[in-house]
């Protein structure tokens, strides 16, 4: 068993149970509960999960949070989410909750800012007003809006990057690491307990991504994430890197995987010791009618062929859209735009996410993770998830 020591008070991680090849089971405490790993974050960027509310959330097998402290900055603001009790009480959701840095957007958002070695400075995408990030001023507004855990301002590089664009945004990244330490070190961040994670950059270059994790494990983090990584490059290259910035992490702290889902890329960042996962893919394909099964390719429920299709997304699922409504139904609700459908068809999505992670975690702990993992391979098709 391997224990975390040192990590901020209310927190703490680990290891109960893990195999020869890397894969492990770990027990993530937080003040608003214990989150078993690996596991799934459930993306609510602005505090909720796009047409599932936090009590269906929780039947599906939700443990854990994910927002983005950029989009909840710019609207409703940290002073309005701190003013009606914090994110939790904002959100309804009573377990533990992540909140990104704002990083991401340095990517996607490229066009409304510009940033230096100083600060991220944004043109907001609602009313073009400016928004500065340090990373002094990410982990302030993280702790306003009562975060558990709190991830540090990142240099996330664009998909492609060349070497020389590698190394400068791992530098930031780096030094942006270390005044996140200083500042929480030197001054009293926010009222409440709240873990901050350091993040990985390198593009992929594997000598990169090893120097950045050799050198980011000498800070004093409550865990690391891997960041950089689906960001639009292929997934050959999303799966060589996952094992690079995996492997020299330390392994008794949570070990984040950012951005990425779906079987294949958990099998084999589950392989290499990740611990935690984020992604938008079960709820955006859901609500754009794509469902993902287990053991078959995926339901595009707008074809023709399941107009009068009374079976449910997938024979054997638990979930309550499997358990009460049919293709035909489900078919139906898409093609008349009704809200209902994002509800039902996100809750399926969801639970072939969560059972899946509930199967690996089993694995492990009955020392079966080999087979799963080999039979996982053998069986791979490309219209899984």
């Amino acid at each position: 068993m391997i224990n975390a020591e040192g990590m901020h008070p209310g927190f703490g991680f680990r290891v109960v149970a893990g195999t020869p090849e890397g894969a492990r089971i770990g027990r993530l405490q937080t003040p608003h509960g214990e989150v078993e790993t690996p596991a799934f974050m459930v993306v609510g960027t602005r505090g909720a999960v796009k047409g599932v509310s936090p009590d269906l959330l929780e039947q599906v097998g939700a443990k854990i949070l994910l927002a983005n402290t950029y989009h909840l900055a710019v609207r409703p603001g940290e002073d309005s989410v701190h003013a009606l009790g914090g994110l939790h009480r904002f959100s309804g959701w009573s377990g533990p909750i992540l909140t990104d840095s704002g990083g991401f957007q340095v990517l996607s958002l490229a066009d409304l800012r510009s940033i230096d070695d100083e600060e991220v400075r944004f043109r907001s995408h609602i009313d073009g007003q400016e928004l500065r990030l340090t990373p002094e001023r990410v982990l302030d507004i993280q702790a306003r809006l009562g975060t558990d855990i709190a991830m540090v301002l990142d240099d996330c590089p664009p998909p492609g990057v060349d070497r020389a664009g590698a190394r400068k945004a791992l530098e930031r990244t780096l030094k942006w690491a270390e005044r996140s330490v200083r500042h929480r070190e030197s001054s009293a961040v926010g009222d409440s307990p709240m873990a901050v994670f350091g993040i990985l950059q390198g593009g992929a270059f594997e000598d990169l991504r090893q120097e950045g994790a050799e050198r980011l494990r000498e800070l004093p983090f409550d865990g690391y994430a891997i960041g950089g990584v689906s960001v639009g490059e292929s997934r050959d290259v999303l799966l060589q890197t996952i094992p690079w910035g995996a492997r020299h992490l330390p392994v008794d702290r949570p070990r984040y995987l950012m951005g990425v889902a779906g079987f294949t890329e958990f099998v084999h960042a589950i392989d290499n010791g990740v611990d935690l996962f984020d992604c938008v893919l079960p709820t955006r394909n859901a609500r754009n009618g794509y469902l993902f099964r287990r053991n078959a390719p995926p339901v595009r429920i707008k074809n023709q062929r399941y107009r009068d299709d009374d079976r449910p997304i997938e024979e054997g699922c638990d979930c309550s859209t499997c358990q009460r409504y049919s293709r035909g139904f489900l078919r139906h609700l898409r093609l008349s735009r009704e809200i209902l459908f994002m509800t039902l068809a996100s809750i399926h999505n969801l639970r072939v996410f969560y059972g899946f992670l509930d199967d690996a975690r089993e694995a492990i702990r009955n020392g079966s993770w080999g087979a799963f993992r080999d039979r996982f391979w053998s069986e791979e098709s490309p219209d899984l998830p």
